[in-house]
């Protein structure tokens, strides 16, 4: 995983969030969860998440987990990459991006659902050769059979507003962000 994405953070099982949205959807996923491994996708109301919806992506796993679509993206997730997803397999959602974005976030989503893996990945500034700015993100299993994972809950969230000017900068000086020294 690490090796497609080498300047994002990854960490298996997080204690905590700093972020309110993802701290929220962790002690949901954990509520929900109660005894079991992990919660169903029936077990998620969106009217109990609602003031969250606009992070939260889910993606259904398809057969064998070589493919996962995108069943649920949510408006704030669609502004920060600048497409809707919803409908649409990781690989073709990506495409854009290349192979290696596209076998980047499979592995991902391959390590959720085999190892039924909460996982948390952050970046920087710098973390995409895509331009893309500072998020934070986790990734929770859901399965209908109490073993298997058939859906992903995902929430992605980032800065509104520090998101809006990059880009303002970016469009003003010809699709490039002014970089700082570091």
């Amino acid at each position: 995983m690490a090796h497609k994405f080498p300047r994002v953070k990854f960490e298996a099982n997080p204690a905590s969030f700093e972020n309110p949205t993802l701290s929220f959807l962790y002690q949901y996923w954990k509520d929900k969860r109660g005894e079991r491994k992990m919660p169903s996708r029936k077990d998620i109301l969106p009217s109990e998440i609602k003031d969250h919806l606009g992070w939260v992506v889910m993606l259904d796993v398809l057969p064998g987990m070589e493919e996962f679509r995108y069943r649920l993206v949510g408006t704030r997730v669609n502004q920060y990459f600048n497409i809707d997803s919803t409908g649409l397999t990781v690989s073709q959602a990506w495409a854009p991006q290349g192979k290696d974005a596209i076998d980047g976030v499979l592995a991902i989503l391959r390590a959720v659902a085999r190892d039924k893996l909460i996982l948390r990945c952050y970046g920087h500034d710098d973390w995409s050769d895509l331009g893309l700015e500072k998020f934070d993100s986790i990734y929770l299993p859901l399965s209908d059979d109490g073993e298997s994972v058939n859906v992903i809950l995902h929430a992605f969230v980032f800065d509104t507003h520090e998101v809006a000017i990059a880009r303002q900068i970016a469009k003003a000086n010809g699709g490039q962000l002014l970089q700082t020294p570091r």
